[in-house]
């Protein structure tokens, strides 16, 4: 076994079995530093992987205190004097030709006053108990010589954003259909907007929306990127809640300054309200986080037409969210969306 260091844990775009796209999935990257190389793993639907991008994100001297389950059971294995030792992965199928939840299998190493144990775990959860231990993970020599991809410098991320996963190996109760991973060559879209102009598809927008007012029901709100434009709207006569479709960078290149967030939007009857959203965050890793919305709003039927919002970004902000949001039955679209650093004496609002 050779001891590997998560790297990454990035939301990807997932397409459903519609053809529509959502964020759907995790690309988590696996280092091998002392030989210069890594394996990607194509997360769809495991139960860790959103967990595991949580526990990599956060300040390394803060502990989540929402509900991270890797993190609790590590607390609550302490209470008992009982720590994770290591976590070491390997594959269930000779010769696979990637690491995936449907080959793989985690074994999570224990110490406590009984002795010492294994236990075996789906693969995210098994890596998100690892990240939140902070215990070693080892990855099967074999595997790693057999998939892992020579990478030069430090850059663990860039060689696998433009590759496309095989498809997907669908389990009962697990994972999506095989969809293809996107993005723009030869950009890390982490610090700063991407896929402005929708060129392909809904790659790195979310739509936000809780799920629909009767029981195992589908949203009541659906998205679309439409050629140079994307759409919200409301799936079902009287939606529930409210919904958005934006996107999420990280704060660090923007802190301390002022960003006009600008865009053309149009909209079909409305019954209730839309518009431009700009969201700061602060703390995401508590409970009791910060957030500062900022909206612009528009009823009834309205021609496209550009507006903007203008805000300051504190120094201690973490996360910086953008779109446009839908209350009620309608549908609002957007075009030529952009976020820079506004002119001097530009007016927050």
């Amino acid at each position: 076994m050779t001891t590997v260091r998560i790297a990454h844990a990035e939301p990807r775009p997932g397409r459903l079995a519609n053809g529509e796209f959502q964020t759907r999935g995790h690309l988590v990257v696996l280092a091998d530093d002392a030989g210069h190389r890594a394996v990607p793993i194509w997360m769809r639907g495991d139960p860790g992987a959103s967990d595991l991008a949580d526990l990599l994100e956060r300040p390394a001297d803060q502990v989540i205190t929402d509900a991270v389950p890797a993190e609790l059971t590590t607390r609550l294995l302490g209470a008992a004097r009982a720590r994770v030792t290591g976590v070491d992965i390997d594959v269930t199928e000779a010769g696979a030709a990637e690491l995936s939840p449907e080959v793989t299998v985690a074994r999570i190493g224990l110490a406590g006053p009984a002795g010492t144990r294994q236990v075996t775990a789906d693969l995210g959860l098994g890596l998100a108990l690892a990240a939140a231990a902070g215990a070693p993970v080892r990855l099967a020599d074999a595997v790693l010589d057999r998939l892992a991809v020579p990478v030069p410098g430090d850059d663990t991320l860039t060689p696998f954003l433009d590759r496309v996963p095989p498809v997907a190996r669908a389990r009962p109760g697990h994972g999506l259909p095989g969809w293809p991973l996107v993005t723009l060559p030869g950009r890390r879209p982490r610090y700063e907007p991407c896929n402005l102009d929708f060129a392909v598809g809904l790659d790195r927008w979310e739509l936000d929306a809780g799920p629909g007012s009767a029981p195992d029901s589908e949203p009541d709100y659906a998205a679309a990127a439409e050629a140079d434009s994307a759409a919200l709207s409301s799936s079902v006569p009287r939606p529930a809640g409210s919904a958005a479709l934006v996107q999420a960078i990280f704060a660090d290149d923007y802190r301390g300054a002022t960003v006009t967030f600008s865009a053309e939007i149009r909209a079909d009857p409305l019954t209730g309200q839309a518009g431009l959203r700009l969201e700061i965050i602060r703390n995401w890793w508590r409970a009791g986080r910060a957030r500062q919305d900022y909206g612009l709003t528009i009823s009834g039927r309205h021609p496209w037409t550009a507006y903007e919002i203008t805000a300051r970004i504190p120094a201690d902000a973490d996360l910086i969210r953008f779109g446009i949001a839908l209350t009620g039955s309608g549908r609002i679209a957007l075009r030529n969306p952009e976020l820079h650093r506004a002119e001097p004496g530009a007016e927050q609002g």
